[in-house]
């Protein structure tokens, strides 16, 4: 079964190698440098600049935009499925399980959003995704409201410390990393 590899920024060559990934999603400050793994190929590696708020016009800070969005559409769509797709931010716990939500329903938009933000829950206990980004996803995937709904539903994830790597299944089944 294809799965999204979600990760904090610490883990993220662990987690390549171990579950195979080849295309990444980054979701990071823009001041915040790392090193891509060498596993990614630099084409199969979209760096969206973008802070962990959930409301615009918070000084120097970017808030997520609706064209970070459609990159996450767009590279989703063009992921081929044969390995992971590991998506990560710098603790794991907001803006890449929000991303992962929406790069899920990109590639089987037939799913429930409910069960799909269950299975993200099950994954993670941690998970707190970015209300801005699932807003804009809901918004831009055409799902009425229903994902953002989901997303409430299942509340705030517990504290976390930033390492907790975790997969999520993209339907059916439940791995946890």
């Amino acid at each position: 079964m294809t799965t999204i590899v979600v990760s904090p920024l610490a883990r993220i060559a662990e987690m390549a190698v171990r579950h195979g990934a080849r295309e990444m999603i980054s979701l990071m400050a823009k001041e915040q440098n790392f090193h891509r793994p060498a596993v990614i190929k630099a084409d199969r590696h979209l760096l969206l600049s973008m802070n962990d708020i959930s409301f615009a016009g918070t000084g120097d800070l970017i808030a997520p935009q609706e064209a970070h969005v459609r990159a996450i559409l767009d590279f989703a769509g063009a992921w081929d499925r044969s390995a992971p797709l590991l998506i990560h931010c710098w603790m794991g716990v907001s803006r890449s399980p929000a991303a992962a939500l929406i790069a899920a329903l990109t590639v089987h938009p037939e799913q429930d959003e409910l069960a799909l933000v269950r299975r993200l829950r099950t994954a993670s206990p941690f998970a707190t995704p970015n209300a801005r980004l699932v807003a804009i996803g809901d918004d831009m995937l055409g799902r009425s409201g229903r994902l953002v709904a989901a997303v409430k539903e299942i509340g705030r994830g517990a504290d976390a410390d930033g390492n907790a790597p975790f997969v999520l299944p993209l339907s059916g089944s439940s791995d946890i990393e």
